[in-house]
């Protein structure tokens, strides 16, 4: 079910790098769009881009930090 306070749009992404994705996301166990979006997020901060956490269920990595504490 889409979030309505995200933006919807089409993307054409090669089939091969989406069958990775896909691929990534079952592993993961996310959705192929929200590790399209995680994917985004890390390649962002990367580049220094700095973006408030994601609305929302809390990420594994969120949690497995919270779990150190």
């Amino acid at each position: 079910m889409a979030s309505p306070d995200k933006k919807a749009f089409p993307l054409r992404v090669d089939p091969a790098l989406w069958a990775e994705v896909e691929r990534l996301a079952a592993m993961e166990l996310r959705s192929a769009n929200a590790q399209a979006e995680l994917l985004l997020r890390e390649a962002l901060s990367r580049r220094g881009i700095k973006l408030s956490p994601p609305k929302g269920r809390a990420t594994a990595a969120r949690s497995e930090q919270e779990a150190k504490e």
